[in-house]
């Protein structure tokens, strides 16, 4: 005779695998906040490093990208109106 599980046993099964996967998931968050506070830690981290000398190049490299940016789109308007 063939043994078939009862409906109580079925029901513990699917509980448990509820619980199982909600677990998984709170794992998940919990690693993926930790990954984001580390790399928050590490970017602050090297920011502090940084000194003003390389802070400044960084400031201008960033605003002479901005205005190249600015007139590659300025020549690219005066193209299309042409």
């Amino acid at each position: 005779m063939a043994f078939t599980p009862s409906k109580d046993q079925k029901r513990r099964e699917r509980e448990q695998k509820k619980l199982d996967k909600r677990l998984a998931r709170e794992d998940a968050k919990a690693d993926k906040l930790e990954a984001k506070l580390t790399a928050e830690e590490e970017a602050a981290e090297a920011a502090a490093q940084m000194t003003d000398e390389q802070i400044q190049a960084k400031l201008e490299a960033d605003f002479e990208a901005e205005l190249a940016a600015e007139a590659a789109a300025e020549e690219a308007k005066f193209d299309m109106a042409s």
